[in-house]
């Protein structure tokens, strides 16, 4: 795969970012992890993974990353707390993280811990169900009118795109399933 092979960085600060590694790596690219912004000039994509957002917006600031993010015109794709980071808005907060999406997002409104759960989803543009994994997850409350919604349970819209952005609520970095990897690849990098 080496002339289509892409360089795809993986947001190293926190959260599940071996898994998100494998998954790249899976699918014949390149994976990097990002500790720093100058890495940022390097990579074809970055992914923002699953982890604890308050905890990752304070490493964002510490390592200088949000004001490069929110300037960057990199195709980004966030999995659960990556995806609270790329959301306009936020329940609960009066500033947003990166602001990719133009979206609403709810944080752990599916409720704590325990109430984790795994299902299969129906995916707009992948042809077959996707194993999703939603632990302390996100709902995304409202979109703007050009977001498109790909994904829902339950009425709640667990997965969105807006152009070369990408967002899940759900952890897919956690199964084997390598779909939505490969969808951010596909759809969102040039």
């Amino acid at each position: 795969m080496v002339g289509n092979q892409k360089k795809i960085g993986v947001l190293a600060l926190q959260g599940a970012v071996r898994e998100h590694i494998h998954q790249i790596e899976q699918l014949g690219h390149i994976a990097i992890p990002i500790k720093r912004v100058e890495q940022l000039n390097d990579i074809d994509g970055l992914v923002l993974p699953g982890g604890e957002s308050t905890t990752m917006r304070r490493l964002l600031d510490e390592y200088d990353f949000t004001t490069s993010l929110r300037q960057s015109e990199l195709p980004m794709y966030g999995t659960c707390a990556g995806l609270i980071l790329l959301a306009k808005s936020v329940q609960d907060r009066e500033d947003y993280h990166i602001g990719k999406l133009d979206i609403h997002v709810e944080r752990n409104a599916f409720g704590r811990q325990i109430d984790s759960f795994e299902t299969m989803l129906n995916v707009t543009g992948i042809d077959h169900q996707v194993e999703a994994i939603f632990i302390r997850a996100p709902i995304i409350k409202s979109v703007e009118q050009h977001v498109e919604v790909l994904s829902t349970v339950d009425d709640n819209i667990v997965a969105v795109k807006q152009g070369k952005y990408l967002g899940v609520s759900f952890h897919p970095e956690l199964s084997n399933d390598l779909s939505m990897m490969k969808y951010f690849i596909e759809q969102t990098i040039d």
